[in-house]
């Protein structure tokens, strides 16, 4: 440790004036240059209640101490009288940040001991002694703190024994000054908090790399000595739920936050308890006090706070008072409480929740107060948890499903043929994959959670993970996926189950008023149509029709087209096809009870639907009557070099016109037949993957033909809207040529970001995390739209089809549709609606809000939250 020098005013410090500012109520503190807490504590002070005189030190101040500039700290403890004692807490912009740990009790030295043992008794001065040599010695001196015995009841001899300690592990004696004391300790808070460790912390937390810290020395209310004298902390709300609830502790003979440590001796409730005593008992008044200043806190400072509070002989003094700790769900009825208090605005109530936090609402959460074992970490590709057994394929997924059993489907990595076992599953797991591999995507818009792209080794034949630090699981082992933190933890972790109450619908209702752009869902399916309606959506931007043909009893129908020899015989068996698909249609304009509904007409390659194992070959011939080796080579020849920019999309409709055709019927006779029930329905239709005005002519001219036919056998009218899915680079140039022909253009910025960057998105998470390490992209671009180069092609698109078309709508239906940041974007450049899955519909909605709120410029839904 340094030796112990002069300390005189030195270098910056002195030019700038008094770095040590006492806070009144109207001395210059602000939390830009003092930090949160030391503006706290003036409000605090402005509010009337009984805080310690407290001086605080400027970022400017302690950035200065720490670079080694010494200070004249006369000046400073002069303010707090003779022979003061203090205490130190770190006061940062954002409490969030974090900073170094409080230090209690400087000044105490022999002198001051005998002076205490006079006052608050012998045990309550050594104790005080005791504990603050420990703290100096291991914060400050950086002792290691198992060199001290702090036993239950310190005595002479104790601390004696710590002294002689001290002198021997720093060739020093304890100092016995109280500046040398305070100079050490704000020169060692100062020094942590510049240090690369802790940078490297703050920056994890959001906090730039300069960003500063303040300090704010107090006097000391000393919480031992006569009754009643102690340390508690207090709530009124439950940091989990958010619900009104008085909680906290109170600990006599106690300084600090020590009543609030795990297994503190002695700790009380604050409120009256059938299990045991309360301060509410001891001290009625100190309580009543605390209550009101709690309703204070909340009324003033519009806020939920904690307080901590010492009694000194039966004196309450307020310490602190920072805001509660909460969890997500807690943030929203606090938030709500408020604004239905009349405290805060309903505008104020939204900005106050981040729009990603309404994941841990909509999905069981891993509860953080139990262990974690975590076996395996990856990829957080779908949020929510789920405890199940693992199995490793799609049959024994539904298999458990069948039973009632939860499980797990483990991948190396999922297939469209995988779709219905990761309905069955209660969570999926796999080896390989980003963001938006086929896993990902999917599991998000099933609300499955979902860890893709994890440090273990899959042996599918002995059916079995290795994992990183050697152990083995079997299938049939139960175990934990938490698709929010992207870890997979051995056995049956506690979860915490979704709340979507009145205080969740409240605050979406309210997002809904100020919004100026729509957001819609990808759904489909019945069960998707009902939740995005469950969530707020305006509407179903995106059904992606092909994966209702991967239902059990369409399947084997879907393959029978695909090896049917002529156009005759593929329509034939796509009648049987036809009342499924009807079926479908209806049920999800049901649900949607006339708001839109935007089905995009079939888009994979046809090979997707045909086993590629010799046993799935082997059962689609029994059921096609032919022989093994004719099915083999019907399903080679229909393999593609690359498929996703083979025979697919409209290029599919083309030259297979029928499965167009009997997918339009459906879609206009479930119109005809929801229009007889009432319904108010206009589909849109949306022909996938094009890059050309012609395919767009070609598809029409048979949609408006079938469109005819069925008004002729119907003797009904209904009208339609047809448009196009943007997802090369060409459609996006040609905007103004294909808008001609198209009431709307969607963006499907999945397969526009693949083919911009010339890049396979189930392939890039193998480098994307170097790419960005190495700052070749700042994002991954298929999480994060990439608003130069996609969203140059978006804007560019944006701008032909309207210029061609003024009442062209405009959309984008990828991904990245439930991204606050894309939201921005598609709301800059003039979009009407943005559609993501389900499970993200309050997130955009909540984003959306955001948005209008801080710029309302748009339309005259800004603003209307307030």
């Amino acid at each position: 440790m340094q030796k112990h020098q002069p300390i005189a005013a030195r270098g910056a410090l002195a030019e700038r004036g008094e770095p040590f500012t006492v806070i009144t109520e109207t001395a210059p503190i602000a939390a830009a240059t003092h930090g949160g807490r030391a503006k706290c504590l003036q409000r605090l002070i402005r509010l009337g209640l009984p805080v310690p005189r407290t001086v605080a030190l400027s970022f400017d101040a302690v950035h200065e101490i720490a670079a080694g500039h010494y200070v004249d700290f006369a000046p400073l403890i002069a303010a707090f009288g003779e022979a003061p004692l203090l205490s130190v807490r770190a006061s940062s912009a954002d409490p969030d940040w974090g900073g170094p740990g409080a230090i209690l009790n400087i000044g105490m030295s022999g002198e001051m001991r005998d002076r205490l043992a006079g006052e608050i008794g012998e045990a309550a001065a050594n104790a005080l002694y005791l504990r603050f040599i420990h703290a100096y010695a291991v914060h400050v001196a950086r002792l290691d703190a198992e060199l001290f015995d702090i036993p239950e009841q310190p005595d002479q001899g104790a601390i004696e024994r710590a002294l002689v300690v001290y002198e021997e592990e720093t060739d020093e004696p304890f100092p016995q000054s109280v500046e040398v004391q305070l100079g050490e300790v704000l020169r060692s808070m100062a020094r942590a908090w510049e240090g690369p460790t802790a940078r490297l912390l703050r920056q994890a937390r959001g906090a730039p790399p300069d960003a500063g810290l303040g300090l704010v020395v107090q006097e000391m209310a000393l919480g031992l000595g006569p009754p009643e004298s102690g340390a508690g902390v207090i709530q009124f709300v439950n940091s989990a739920t958010g619900e009104p609830q008085i909680t906290g502790r109170y600990l006599s003979q106690a300084q600090g936050r020590e009543a609030l440590l795990p297994g503190a001796k002695g700790a009380i409730y604050l409120t009256r308890d059938p299990r045991g005593p309360s301060l509410e008992e001891l001290c009625p008044k100190c309580f009543a006090e605390l209550v009101e200043y709690g309703r204070i806190c909340r009324e003033r400072l519009r806020e939920e706070m904690q307080i901590e509070f010492t009694l000194s002989a039966g004196r309450l003094h307020v310490l602190d008072a920072v805001r509660v700790a909460r969890s997500s769900r807690a943030a929203v009825r606090i938030a709500v409480d408020l604004a239905e208090d009349g405290i805060i605005s309903r505008a104020d109530a939204l900005l106050r929740i981040p729009p990603r936090a309404l994941t841990d609402l909509l999905h069981p959460q891993v509860d953080p107060r139990g262990k974690r074992d975590v076996l395996a970490r990856g990829v957080a590709a779908s949020p929510g948890a789920a405890v199940g057994r693992l199995v490793f394929s799609s049959t024994a997924a539904q298999a458990a499903a069948a039973r009632d059993e939860k499980a797990i489907l483990v991948r190396r990595e999922t297939t469209p043929e995988d779709v219905r076992g990761m309905h069955a599953a209660a969570g999926v797991l796999t080896e390989r994959g980003g963001m938006t591999s086929h896993a990902a995507v999917i599991a998000r818009g099933l609300g499955v959670p979902c860890v893709v792209g994890a440090d273990i080794e899959i042996d599918q034949r002995e059916r079995l993970i290795r994992c990183a630090d050697g152990r083995v699981l079997r299938e049939g082992e139960v175990i934990t996926l938490d698709g929010t933190a992207g870890e997979v933890l051995a056995g049956a972790a506690p979860l915490l189950e979704p709340a979507l109450d009145g205080a969740f619908r409240k605050l979406m209702d309210w997002a809904e008023a100020a919004s100026d752009i729509d957001i819609r869902a990808n759904a489909d399916t019945p069960a998707d149509a009902e939740r995005a309606r469950n969530f707020g959506a305006r509407g179903i931007g995106l059904c992606r029709t092909e994966h209702m043909f991967f239902e059990e009893d369409r399947l084997g129908v879907m393959r029978e087209m695909i090896f049917a020899e002529t156009p005759e015989d593929r329509a034939a068996v796509l009648e049987m096809l036809l009342p499924m698909q009807r079926e479908d249609f209806l049920k999800l304009f049901r649900i949607m009870e006339g708001l839109p509904v935007c089905i995009r007409l079939f888009d994979p390659p046809l090979h997707e639907f045909l086993p590629h194992d010799r046993e799935g070959l082997r059962e689609l011939a029994e059921s096609l009557d032919m022989p093994i080796a004719e099915v083999t080579r019907r399903v080679e020849a229909l393999s593609e070099f690359n498929p996703m920019l083979g025979m697919r999309g409209v290029r599919l409709g083309i030259t297979v016109p029928e499965i167009y055709d009997m997918q339009a019927r459906a879609i206009f006779e479930a119109t005809v037949e929801a229009k007889a029930e009432g319904a108010h329905v206009v589909p849109e239709i949306m022909i996938p993957l094009v890059s050309a005005r012609r395919e767009v002519e070609l598809v029409k001219t048979r949609i408006d033909a079938v469109a005819a036919a069925v008004r002729n056998e119907r003797g009904q009218d209904f009208t339609y809207r047809l448009g196009v899915m943007v997802e090369t680079p060409r459609a996006a140039l040609r905007a103004d040529e294909i808008a001609h022909h198209a009431a709307f253009l969607s963006f499907g910025t999945n397969d526009l970001t693949q083919m911009t960057y010339g890049l396979s998105r189930d392939d890039a998470g193998r480098f994307m995390s170097a790419y960005v390490k190495l700052g070749v992209f700042p994002e991954d671009p298929f999480h994060v739209l990439d608003t130069e180069g996609v969203g140059e092609l978006l804007s560019i698109g944006a701008a032909r089809g309207r210029a061609a078309r003024p009442d062209l709508t405009l959309a984008i239906c990828g991904e990245h549709g439930g991204n606050p940041e894309s939201i921005a974007f598609c709301r800059d450049a003039g979009y009407d609606y943005v559609s993501c899955s389900p499970y993200r519909v309050p997130v955009a909605r909540l984003a959306a809000a955001h948005l209008a709120l801080r710029d309302p410029r748009r339309g005259p839904g800004a603003g209307a939250a307030g």
